[in-house]
């Protein structure tokens, strides 16, 4: 047709530079057999520089910017070639931008598209959709998924189809993202109504080529027609090799497509190498950190934990099936895993609830282990911890040292091998032992001083200001720097006005506190983020916030409040159980039980600061080995190391070759899994599953949760998404969606917590009890049904949140 019309039939999912997203899908569809599209042509993103670019400054407002385009006139040779491909019907006109209908992300409903326009109007609607590339609605999008707002549009325009019914087909069920389940959506007509919300839709549930579920409002199709429009669909899908989001239309007896995209909010399944049914756990959600991991963050987690782990969405999980599948290990893990987080607990048992979907095998011995599922039968000794983090920081100041004088090959030989050292450490039976301890024997008290004095979680107290809790302590030094920093009016002005990282060389006790902090950073687990070391401005607002609102000595005064509560709550414990029968009995058992719990819960938090403590030693080497490869040519920045996986970097360092394509590949697709929510439970069918407390004793109106630090607060609701932007003030309630080690220096400024992931013993819990926060954990939708500012309830004891005002 010409340089600024393209037919349908002369394009492919390749040309989406030139026919934009939906013209590229569209043109493709063409040539998938059996598949019917309505005949049309692309007016090609060409056009539109050549009739808009010129014109446009994208530094003007996007209004100023639309009527600017609707106004300028197409010229004729532009105007030429696409009247000439236009008949006497019908048409519709839709946008198709180069940042449309794409794997990362849909834009769905972000530009303009017209129906029934007359030839003589195609030209005029041609114009709209180009404006309609900078509607409010459609640069926000862009802003919000990362794209920059140099995109171009070009336009399809189709012949009207005489529709007796149309509607949507999802290849996957885009509520439980269930992939062998098809969804159909149907309305007489065009659909405009349906799209309007005017009228409801007939709904069906396709499996295995039979209706499983339905709806019906209309009844347009037959059942007949819903199972071959979702043949069609699977071809489709199997065509482009992913889940699709199809429009259809039902026109004189036949499907004609109109537009197929990516369903881009679906979580992806893990890869396996069978086609039997699994089950995954999410490990961010017991990591506290369920963020996308890069390809070098992930590997190195791999490297460090035994257990084989599937990748999915830049996100880890373990499959549990051979665990399910026995039912000694199932009913382990299913205590366990409802003592830590019930929603994964709830989760599985709606799977397992599903006839043969993980059969029991004819094994009736122990299944595998469990951690946690074994009784801790280590001695109460106090020396242990100390012991254990003694070897802990021995063994980091050893390679600290080892590692200073390698590089190239040789320095990623070493580290891979030093994975052993800290496997060693990170699963020392010892550690395990402790750890246990501490977790089981915090379940007894809560379990006996219930039954015995019907008091909620009383180990919350119990385990206030215990030894050795490094992430609480590491909360509390953060007050002592701001006791150094106050009296100083000249350091308080040079935090309040720093604009780089270098402000540090000034202040001695913020680098003191780096130097034994400085390798924790929110997402720690993932070894590619950036530590408060490497730009410690993160720790700003929280110091700031420290010396505005606290007194000198502060630290040391919340550490022996929280001592003398827990040796008044041992006191009154211990002399209301002397009264009951077998009183003395249980009152020595308790005792030793609060000895044994003070003596090793603290420990918990520590393995993590070793191994995070030994990925900052590997980070720096590795950087310093990138920097050496970009002064080489063979990478374009230090931070591409980050999208390869940690045996392909050895490879590069090997042979002093990189593949750029690959890594600006993995950063598209980071960039895509930011945007997915991982579910804490995931089927190999593709169903995400986040379980239900199922309780029916809440008040009317509460946001259910877990209670993992007893008590009761009302306070401001502080919506906090970012540690960097924390902005709070004594008595605040921090909402927020995980807390992993970094955030706890804030837990000294706030009077609650509320998170949507979480369990009993995960980082959260265990410093807000160690501090005495009311904490509720484990909210689903949290940062989003309480409102910044809002006044909220916090129960900490009973586990939920009320919202007491606006």
């Amino acid at each position: 047709m010409g340089i600024y019309v393209l037919d349908l039939h002369d394009i492919d999912q390749t040309q989406v530079a030139t026919a934009g997203g939906k013209g590229a899908n569209l043109g493709e569809l063409t040539r998938v057999d059996g598949i019917s599209v309505p005949a049309g042509f692309v007016v090609t993103t060409e056009a539109f520089s050549h009739v808009v670019r010129d014109a446009v400054d994208e530094r003007l407002e996007p209004a100023e910017l639309r009527k600017i385009i609707e106004a300028i006139a197409i010229p004729d040779e532009v105007a030429a070639e696409i009247t000439s491909a236009l008949g006497e019907g019908l048409y519709a006109v839709r946008s198709s931008a180069t940042a449309e209908d794409l794997p990362g992300a849909s834009f769905a409903g972000q530009q303009d598209s017209y129906l029934n326009v007359k030839a003589a109007d195609v030209l005029r609607h041609v114009s709209l959709c180009w404006a309609s590339l900078f509607t409010d609605r459609a640069v926000a999008y862009r802003q919000r998924n990362g794209f920059d707002q140099h995109v171009t549009m070009a336009v399809v325009v189709q012949e009207m189809v005489a529709a007796q019914a149309a509607g949507v087909l999802f290849t996957a069920d885009p509520v439980t993202s269930n992939r062998k389940i098809t969804r159909v959506e149907a309305v007489p007509g065009l659909g405009e109504a349906f799209v309007s919300g005017l009228v409801n839709a007939d709904s069906y549930q396709v499996r295995d080529g039979e209706i499983i579920d339905r709806a019906v409002a209309t009844d347009v199709l037959t059942d007949a027609q819903v199972v071959e429009l979702v043949r069609l669909g699977r071809e489709i899908e199997a065509h482009f090799g992913r889940p699709q989001d199809i429009e259809w239309c039902l026109a004189d007896g036949g499907f004609q497509i109109v537009q197929s995209r990516p369903i881009t909010t679906l979580f992806p399944v893990p890869e396996v190498a069978d086609q039997d049914n699994h089950v995954y756990v999410s490990v961010g959600h017991q990591q506290m950190m369920t963020d996308a991991m890069t390809p070098l963050g992930l590997s190195v987690w791999q490297l460090t934990t035994p257990r084989p782990m599937a990748e999915a969405g830049g996100r880890l999980f373990v499959d549990i099936t051979p665990v399910l599948s026995v039912t000694t290990s199932r009913n382990a893990f299913l205590d366990v895993a409802g003592k830590s987080d019930p929603l994964i607990r709830d989760a599985l048992e709606t799977v397992l609830g599903r006839e043969g979907f993980v059969p029991l095998s004819d094994d009736d011995g122990p299944g595998l282990s469990i951690p946690g599922s074994a009784k801790a039968t280590i001695e109460t000794d106090p020396d242990v911890v100390t012991e254990l983090i003694k070897q802990n920081e021995d063994s980091v100041a050893a390679l600290k040292l080892a590692i200073r004088e390698k590089s190239g090959s040789e320095l990623l030989d070493f580290i891979l091998a030093d994975f052993q050292e800290l496997r060693r450490l990170l699963f020392d039976p010892r550690s395990s032992e402790v750890i246990m301890a501490g977790m089981q024997t915090t379940w007894w008290l809560n379990d006996h001083l219930q039954e015995w004095l019907g008091e909620k979680n009383a180990a919350d107290v119990l385990t206030q200001s215990v030894p050795h809790n490094v992430t609480s302590e590491m909360g509390l030094a953060l007050l002592d720097v701001a006791d150094a920093i106050r009296p100083r009016p000249e350091l308080v002005s040079l935090l309040q006005n720093a604009h780089d990282e270098s402000f540090v060389d000034e202040l001695p006790a913020l680098q003191a506190y780096l130097d034994r902090y400085g390798m924790r950073c929110v997402g720690e687990i993932d070894i590619t983020r950036p530590r408060w070391s490497e730009q410690p401005s993160t720790l700003l607002p929280v110091l700031l916030t420290n010396i505005r609102n606290f007194e000198q000595g502060a630290g040391k005064q919340r550490f022996e409040e929280g001592l003398r509560q827990a040796a008044a709550k041992e006191r009154e414990v211990l002399e209301r159980l002397r009264v009951l029968p077998d009183g003395e009995q249980k009152a020595d058992e308790t005792r030793r039980m609060i000895e044994r719990v003070r003596a090793f819960t603290g420990y918990r938090e520590y393995p993590k600061y070793g191994m995070v403590s030994r990925y900052f030693v590997y980070k720096q080497a590795l950087l310093e080995e990138a920097d050496r490869l970009v002064r080489a040519g063979v990478l374009d920045e230090r931070e591409d190391i980050y999208f390869l996986r940690f045996q392909e970097l050895q490879e590069v360092v090997r042979t002093q070759e990189s593949d750029a394509g690959l890594i600006r590949q993995r950063r598209d697709a980071f960039r895509s899994y930011q945007t997915l929510t991982p579910p804490r439970v995931l089927t190999s069918d593709g169903e995400a599953i986040s379980g239900s407390y199922r309780r029916d004793d809440l008040p009317a109106g509460a946001i259910v949760g877990l209670p993992v630090s007893a008590g009761m607060i009302e306070g401001r609701a502080r919506v906090v998404l970012d540690v960097a932007d924390a902005d709070l003030e004594p008595g605040d309630i921090l909402v927020t969606a995980y807390t992993d080690p970094s955030w706890s220096p804030l837990f000294v400024a706030i009077a609650g917590l509320v998170t949507e992931v979480g369990g009993v013993m995960t980082h959260g819990a265990v410093i807000a009890r160690e501090y005495g926060l009311p904490a509720v954990v484990g909210v689903e939708g949290a940062t989003r049904l309480i409102q910044d500012g809002q006044r909220i309830r916090v129960h900490g004891t009973d586990g939920y949140i009320e919202i007491v005002s606006d």
